[in-house]
């Protein structure tokens, strides 16, 4: 009887114990008792989605309406290799390395939305905002769109990561406190440049780097209540800061998309202040992991994650949802995508790992097209652009910048499939 109970409550400790965190707040650890080395291998399967309709601002005749004009769509493929690599108790390195195998986007008319009435071809002024007898008609296009719609096929090795991560606290180690994760990544501007003036194809597809240095800093905190719930909170901000070698509009001035061409790299419109303005981006995540089955002993367990999420993204001037069409970056306004994921993960044994999430998002309406007309240089309260044209930004298009033209995404919905194998070491 003695041995069967010294028996049970082996088993019992074991259990306590060996209770794995979340995997939002998964750490390799190295240096353990009876661990010496710990690693881990991820590698994701990630394909994602998105559709939503880009409308148009359209002022005519005294009255402003909104039109809608485009149907889009973006189909994004990638693999992703992680390593993790433990340092020391509850201290990690990792590195991830992304293959993006495809990031196409394609573009259709809308319903009811022809060559015959779209305002798309219905311009009859030019980016320079030279008068229009009759606003709201003509022939000039702003771009083209075929019967059969069109597409931009981009893809290849993407930016890497870097990182730190370290358990502060660890409840498999001690019960009475949660498990909380301290976290910093790198994310290095190794891709190629993103040119959106440049053609592309299925045979020859386009660069998908923008040059921007990310510093993401996150905390996420998670805590195992009985034997089948683990409710975990994160939270993450990611600063960016432009590096070397990145894009501008005026590498490739044009009279035909710019204002004011000539004034790239005059007066205030030094390339910094023209070329790209990464967005912030910051990320609430909640949820709750669900044991459904677990077996320390045996290192198997099932789960199933539950999870919340709302992301913000500050305005920016970047590569958005329609500059392939324009042929340049465009200042967006601020956004938040809101949405919710459920996960599966899978351990049969000590060293494979499976996880598979599905997510759905909605993104809010924003702005597409909305860069400031100018700078005031001799403080007079107004922008001379008759007067003073080294005020206006060259970036500016008085066709698709100007109110009642501006383009906005709207009812924008993201999908999102990730498998991910993993291998425990």
């Amino acid at each position: 009887m003695l041995r069967r109970l010294g028996v049970l409550a082996f088993v019992a400790c074991a259990v306590g114990t060996s209770a794995q965190a979340a995997e939002i707040t998964r750490v390799a650890s190295s240096f353990e008792e009876k661990d010496p080395f710990g690693m881990l291998f991820h590698f994701t399967f990630d394909r994602t989605w998105d559709q939503g309709k880009i409308a148009r601002e359209w002022y005519q005749q005294g009255s402003l309406t909104d039109v809608t004009e485009l149907n889009y769509q973006r189909d994004e493929t990638r693999l992703g290799i992680d390593a993790h690599i433990g340092i020391f108790r509850d201290l990690e390195l990792h590195v991830g390395v992304p293959i993006v195998f495809q990031h196409d986007r394609r573009w259709t008319f809308a319903s009811g939305t022809t060559p015959a009435n779209t305002t798309l071809f219905r311009n009859c002024g030019d980016a320079r905002g030279t008068p229009c007898s009759t606003p709201g008609a003509g022939d000039g296009r702003l771009f083209e769109i075929g019967p059969d719609g069109r597409a931009v096929y981009r893809g290849g090795l993407g930016d890497f990561t870097f990182g730190i991560a370290w358990n502060v606290f660890n409840q498999a180690k001690d019960d009475t406190k949660p498990t909380w994760t301290l976290r910093f990544d790198y994310t290095a501007p190794t891709a190629s440049t993103l040119n959106p003036s440049l053609p592309t194809s299925t045979e020859m597809r386009g660069a998908i780097g923008d040059r921007v240095h990310r510093y993401s800093f996150s905390t996420a905190v998670s805590k195992r209540i009985g034997d089948f719930f683990e409710p975990y909170v994160g939270v993450t901000y990611v600063l960016p800061w432009v590096g070397p070698n990145y894009y501008s509009n005026c590498d490739n001035a044009l009279d035909e998309r710019m204002a004011r061409a000539e004034n790239c790299g005059q007066g205030p419109w030094r390339r910094l202040e023209t070329g790209i303005r990464p967005a912030h981006v910051g990320l609430v995540t909640f949820g709750n992991e669900i044991i459904a089955f677990e077996r320390p002993d045996r290192f198997q367990r099932v789960v199933i994650d539950l999870r919340g999420f709302f992301q913000y993204t500050s305005e920016g001037r970047t590569y958005n949802e329609l500059s392939d069409l324009l042929g340049k970056q465009l200042y967006s306004t601020d956004f938040g995508t809101t949405g919710v994921q459920v996960g599966f993960v899978g351990q049969a044994a000590e060293f494979v790992m499976l996880k598979a999430y599905g997510s759905l998002g909605y993104q809010t309406e924003r702005y597409l097209t909305n860069e400031n007309i100018g700078k005031d240089q001799n403080n007079n309260g107004t922008i001379d652009i008759s007067s003073n044209p080294v005020e206006i930004n060259p970036n500016y298009d008085f066709r698709v910048d100007r109110v009642g033209r501006r383009f906005r995404m709207q009812e924008q919905l993201v999908w999102r499939l990730m498998v991910t194998a993993t291998l425990n070491f």
